[in-house]
């Protein structure tokens, strides 16, 4: 592979899939002068990408036959296999790039089966929303064979910064369902929080931007417990001297008191108040917090 072939910005892409993110990736690879060509199960969908220099392919099979690189943004791994198992033929000697959300058991299935059909595969997992990809804030966890992510680094690096994780094609798949738990976790925490003030006549414009900046804080709490936060929970080491797994017990059991006299749902403090309650149960009170994690791995 040549420095022409890894940098050039007129080879061209081929994009399945548009939905805000298809949309968005087919946009941003258009700007940078690459030729695309893209599929979508609802046509008319097309429409405004091929308004702006796109060109509509009419089978998943010309589509594919378009471009070595083939970039899929999907609902799922299923519609893959759906789109494409009809046109197995065309996929030797291309690289097929996933970045549709699924579980790493079915992105580990689905390298397998492009492979076993002569085709290389990289598993993606945009950690952006559709209007922020190709900006500078932008990035992209990618796995599977590292020469095959090098060889298309220069056309992927425009839609975000890659961060490679390594072989193992269900790698950033995991990341993205990790990443993805920490936000619908707290976007869920951010809905039952307003809902607790709500029932105090606390308007929402009200209550979200306090909210937002203790969510905001969160990291910077962390930081601050620990130089090197992670590196404690490596070593097995649970130190109580901040806060310890009785104290935010307790104050899991307030919240769900509090939301219980407020006769909101109680799905979300339950859970969380079962973590503090299992790691007291296991003898862990005087720990850090992060000894909760013995549950959720299922070792408590």
């Amino acid at each position: 592979m040549n420095e022409r072939e890894n940098s050039s910005h007129d080879r061209p892409v081929t994009v399945i899939g548009l939905g805000p993110m298809g949309q968005a990736t087919t946009r941003t690879l258009l700007a940078a002068g690459h030729p695309v060509t893209v599929w979508n199960r609802t046509a008319a969908r097309a429409d405004a990408v091929v308004a702006d220099g796109a060109t509509l392919a009419a089978t998943p099979g010309e589509a594919v036959e378009a471009s070595d690189l083939v970039i899929l943004s999907l609902t799922d791994y299923r519609a893959m296999y759906d789109i494409l198992g009809g046109v197995t033929a065309s996929l030797a000697g291309r690289t097929l790039v996933n970045l549709s959300s699924d579980t790493p058991d079915r992105s580990r299935e689905a390298a397998a089966w492009a492979e076993g059909h002569g085709a290389a595969f990289l598993t993606g997992g945009v950690m952006v929303p559709a209007p922020m990809v190709g900006t500078e804030a932008a990035f992209v966890y990618y796995s599977g064979r590292e020469r095959v992510m090098e060889s298309h680094r220069a056309a992927l690096a425009l839609l975000g910064t890659p961060k490679y994780l390594g072989g193992d094609p269900g790698l950033a798949q995991m990341m993205y369902q990790a990443q993805l738990a920490v936000f619908l976790t707290t976007l869920s925490g951010l809905m039952h929080a307003t809902a607790m003030l709500g029932s105090a006549g606390m308007k929402a414009r009200e209550a979200l931007p306090e909210l937002i900046s203790s969510a905001d804080s969160i990291g910077d709490i962390l930081r601050a417990g620990e130089e090197n936060p992670g590196a404690a929970l490596d070593a097995g080491e649970h130190p109580g001297d901040l806060s310890t797994v009785t104290m935010m017990g307790a104050t899991s059991d307030h919240i769900v008191e509090t939301s219980r006299s407020l006769g909101l749902a109680l799905a979300l403090p339950l859970a969380v108040q079962g973590h503090y309650r299992r790691a007291i149960e296991n003898g862990h009170g005087g720990d850090n917090w992060t000894r909760i994690i013995d549950s959720i791995r299922g070792a408590g």
